[in-house]
């Protein structure tokens, strides 16, 4: 490690304790883009790099709500608007017990340059909430969305801050909040993105994030002549992402067998066809039931409390949530004859195993890249309420092809430019990161 970075880290540590999963993401970002630095002195002049470690606002606001029983109940609210250098604050809300500070700046500084990548005009950021849905009535969940927006709600706009869903915000969710901003602000404005079809939301965008990491895995692949056709797939998750990453990966030809919760994943080595499919998507976003059901219903193989990558596979697609593989995982995956990694989830791959990733020389695409695909229809989402049209299924899914072959290409070109064949890693994170640094540089010192 050179001492550029050394000395950047030690900063980021002193200024940032108790917060590993930032200091991780800006460790990964950092250590990327040293040959960088050396070949742009600008951007060491103007501290760039400071600036960018450092959020434009953080916002902290307590959100009280009453549950079914009548009994006053209290959490933290959240929004980090990271930086606008090329557009408005975008980036999801995430409503769980383990959201902190930590967390969440760690998410709105990857969302800083996985935006930049979708080649969309939008800023970085993040936020959300310690609340947990799960176990909460609609009524619950309600109140605290309403309590939740009447602060949240001043900070926004369609030009200012566009938030979406992420873990445990969904269209519920998102319809709640909504429809308080809708009333607070007096205005019908393309002020989240995920919304219902009926009320300015785009087709595509449940499935753009599972779609996206399928379509980088299969424009990585194509750099190998090769294709997703016939391959063995391990998928991690059963939400949205791994939903819709699974339902592509079969459209081209892949056959997904394993999803996982929290609980534990199943494996299910005919794989998991459309109708399986439907069944898991019924019993986690209706039911909103255990994975454990479908080894039950399907007589397959239930592995308690593990993940999925001991499961032999060509392909593996992370799309839980973070450092769900450890290096551990990481040597599984290699020793099975794992060659191709997509990430559907964000930073699901500690730096042990990304390393162990590099060094096998297999295709890596990290989360930033890989996974853009979410953020990116949330883009087209707002172009559709700018111009207050709706554009078909196909339209948009060609238009999300066609942004991910462009993340995909960004990458190779970075890639190639600082002679780092194979890094995607790397290729994303200077690719992303030049957009931004050289439009701070011509707004000046803001």
């Amino acid at each position: 490690m050179s001492d550029f970075v050394n000395s950047f880290m030690e900063m980021v540590r002193a200024k940032n304790p108790a917060q590993p999963e930032f200091i991780q993401a800006v460790q990964e970002v950092i250590e990327s883009l040293a040959p960088v630095m050396d070949r742009h002195p600008e951007y060491k002049e103007m501290k760039l790099l400071e600036r960018m470690v450092i959020p434009e606002r953080i916002i902290i606001f307590r959100v009280p709500w009453l549950d079914d029983d009548g009994t006053p109940q209290v959490n933290t609210g959240y929004r980090i608007e990271f930086n606008s250098a090329i557009g408005p604050y975008k980036g999801g809300l995430r409503f769980h017990p383990t959201v902190d500070l930590g967390i969440l700046k760690f998410l709105g500084f990857e969302q800083v340059y996985k935006n930049s990548l979708t080649t969309l005009p939008m800023g970085g950021g993040k936020g959300g909430s310690d609340f947990d849905p799960k176990g909460k009535s609609d009524n619950e969940v309600m109140k605290f969305c309403q309590s939740f927006m009447s602060e949240l709600f001043r900070h926004l706009g369609p030009n200012t801050d566009i938030p979406a869903g992420d873990i445990g915000v969904g269209g519920r969710e998102i319809g709640y909040m909504f429809g308080t901003y809708k009333k607070l602000a007096n205005e019908f404005t393309g002020v989240f993105t995920g919304k219902g079809r009926s009320w300015g939301g785009s087709l595509i965008r449940p499935e753009a994030t599972g779609y996206g990491a399928t379509y980088f895995a299969r424009e990585m692949l194509k750099t190998r002549n090769d294709s997703l056709e016939g391959k063995i797939c391990t998928v991690s998750g059963s939400g949205n992402v791994a939903q819709f990453c699974t339902e592509k990966v079969t459209q081209l030809g892949g056959k997904v067998v394993t999803l996982s919760d929290s609980s534990g994943s199943i494996h299910d080595p005919d794989g998991i066809d459309a109708k399986k499919l439907a069944f898991v998507m019924d019993l986690k976003n209706v039911k909103r039931g255990r994975i454990k059901e479908y080894a039950d219903k399907y007589g397959c193989e239930y592995l308690e409390g593990k993940r999925p990558w001991g499961v032999k596979c060509d392909c593996a697609f992370p799309s839980a949530t973070q450092n769900e593989i450890d290096a551990n995982d990481a040597k599984a995956l290699l020793d099975n004859g794992c060659f191709v990694v997509s990430e559907g989830a964000n930073m699901p791959s500690t730096p042990d195993a990304v390393e162990l990733f590099l060094k096998a020389g297999i295709l890596f695409g990290p989360g930033k890249a890989a996974n853009a695909g979410g953020v990116a229809t949330s883009g087209l989402e707002m172009s559709q309420n700018s111009i207050r049209l709706s554009w078909t299924r196909e339209e948009v899914d060609e238009k999300l092809d066609g942004i991910m072959v462009a993340i995909h290409d960004q990458c190779v070109s970075a890639m190639n430019e600082y002679d780092l064949k194979g890094n995607y890693v790397a290729g994303a994170n200077i690719a992303g990161f030049k957009k931004v640094a050289d439009a701070m540089i011509a707004q000046g010192l803001v």
